[in-house]
């Protein structure tokens, strides 16, 4: 089995020393490729390096970590984007996922906690830390906008099956649930959520996430 690639993106050396040390500890499943001081050096060595997950601070100088996260996305979706920040406030969380990133992990989180958000990341997952998930919850579970039956369904362009993943993917499931609920392949779930992606012009599932809530789709209830 592969390790994950990190690319380590944060201009304190304090806690670029401790980041480093959790990986290394973590040696067997992860691997440390390169470590950016600077906005525009993280998005240099994404594209040299290509790693699996980048562990991203958000204030960067030079370039700060939501513009080098949505120019690494916009040129490499594949990278796993992971905010790793002392910011907790809600402009900061969203400006975040609307960026690509596909998690939010605050500053001080236990190292388990941090190997787990990585491990996920690397898979596709959108991850937070508790304190940021329990905001999510409370502006995911009131919908936003509700409309009338006889309207045009939300999001058009999507396939009835397009619309039920992405419902599912708006409250919360992940791939393996999704194919589970649908009694779909994992390989048809992933080709459909390609394709959601694609269609609603979004970098990653975060950012799916908020365009689905906004158009009121994912409140619990709907299946």
């Amino acid at each position: 089995m592969s390790r994950i690639r990190v690319l380590i993106a944060d201009d304190h050396p304090v806690f670029r020393y401790g980041l480093r040390a959790i990986l290394l500890a973590e040696e067997k499943t992860m691997e440390i490729v390169g470590e950016a001081t600077t906005g525009e050096e993280a998005v240099a060595l994404a594209s040299q390096y290509e790693p699996d997950v980048i562990l991203m601070d958000i204030n960067l100088p030079e370039l700060n970590g939501i513009e080098a996260t949505r120019r690494i996305t916009a040129a490499l979706p594949r990278i796993g984007i992971l905010m790793l920040t002392m910011f907790d406030d809600d402009d900061s969380v969203f400006a975040a996922m609307r960026s690509g990133a596909r998690g939010y992990l605050l500053k001080g989180a236990e190292g388990n906690e941090a190997i787990r958000a990585i491990t996920a990341v690397s898979k596709g997952e959108a991850i937070f830390s508790p304190t940021i998930a329990n905001r999510l919850i409370g502006f995911f579970g009131t919908p936003i906008k509700r409309r009338p039956s006889a309207t045009i369904p939300p999001f058009p362009e999507l396939t009835d099956r397009e619309r039920e993943v992405l419902t599912l993917i708006a409250q919360g499931y992940s791939n393996p649930a999704i194919a589970e609920r649908l009694v779909l392949s994992p390989k048809t779930v992933r080709n459909h959520v390609s394709v959601i992606f694609s269609k609603l012009q979004v970098a990653g599932r975060a950012e799916a996430i908020i365009k689905a809530r906004e158009e009121g789709l994912g409140h619990k209830g709907e299946f």
